[in-house]
């Protein structure tokens, strides 16, 4: 069995809903239990995918409730995060932990071990646009840059995706705690208002106000592809192509969400 790694950088807001929550935003995002990070999960990107095809060889790759296909796919975890930053106008944040498993994952080879964290600390590239003084500061947390030799990981990171927006990764990639990389994924998020206007009133409808979680334009995911016959792997690329690599996960695809950069990686 072969693996390729699908990733997707969001180019509109992403909503892969968790149903209703009983928190303060009634529509969350998907999240990793023990981590908090939004994820989608396998469904989500298996569904969307076997939407390209047609005729007798969807069953055969995506399979049928007696029959497994020939692609497995996996939950599509994130592995950079948008945030605000003073200098720069904003910066892509990982994080050790979100490396090692890509590490794991795609058999990457840059060591993690090597980037030494404290709580309040950040590691940024060479090229770094977002450095001021010596500190570098996202949302409202300054951060002390602790090393700039980021150049193993920015050349593991850059080929993940062809949206041109990534090629500013070397200028705007920063590591930082696995601590504040959770507490940014989970609440540096939008939140939106929803309504639904009546159409005898022309006021909004009772019950029809609502907040919606949305995961930011400029985040990464991958997901992993085990794919049993390389032609089906084939065929899976040649679809994706076609659709010029842009695809659209999860709600609200008429307002223009979730709409997504895709690249297959073998």
């Amino acid at each position: 069995m072969k693996q390729s790694i699908l990733t997707l950088l969001t180019r509109t807001p992403l909503h892969v809903g968790a149903g209703s929550s009983i928190g303060a935003v009634d529509q969350p995002v998907n999240r990793e239990r023990h981590t908090r990070f939004p994820v989608i999960p396998g469904t989500g990107v298996k569904g969307v995918l076997r939407d390209l095809f047609q005729g007798p060889e969807t069953d055969a790759i995506f399979g049928t409730s007696e029959q497994a296909g020939t692609l497995l796919f996996g939950e599509a975890k994130l592995l950079a995060f948008p945030v605000r930053a003073v200098k720069g106008g904003f910066a892509w944040i990982t994080c050790p932990l979100v490396l090692s498993r890509l590490a794991r994952d795609a058999g990457f080879t840059y060591q993690v071990a090597d980037i030494k964290l404290a709580g309040d600390q950040a590691w940024v590239t060479q090229d770094s646009e977002l450095v001021l003084d010596i500190k570098v500061i996202f949302e409202e947390y300054p951060l002390l840059v602790a090393g700039r030799e980021l150049g193993a990981v920015v050349a593991a990171l850059q080929p993940l995706s062809d949206d041109e927006t990534w090629k500013l990764l070397p200028k705007k990639l920063a590591v930082v705690s696995d601590e504040f990389f959770q507490h940014f994924a989970e609440n540096a998020c939008e939140i939106s208002q929803r309504i639904r206007i009546d159409d005898e009133t022309g006021t909004v409808a009772d019950g029809a106000l609502f907040s919606q979680e949305n995961v930011p334009s400029e985040t990464l995911f991958y997901a992993v592809i085990n794919a049993k016959s390389d032609a089906s792997l084939a065929a899976l690329e040649a679809k994706v192509g076609e659709a010029g690599n842009v695809l659209q996960f999860g709600a609200d695809a008429s307002t223009g969400l979730g709409w997504c950069s895709t690249k297959i990686l073998k």
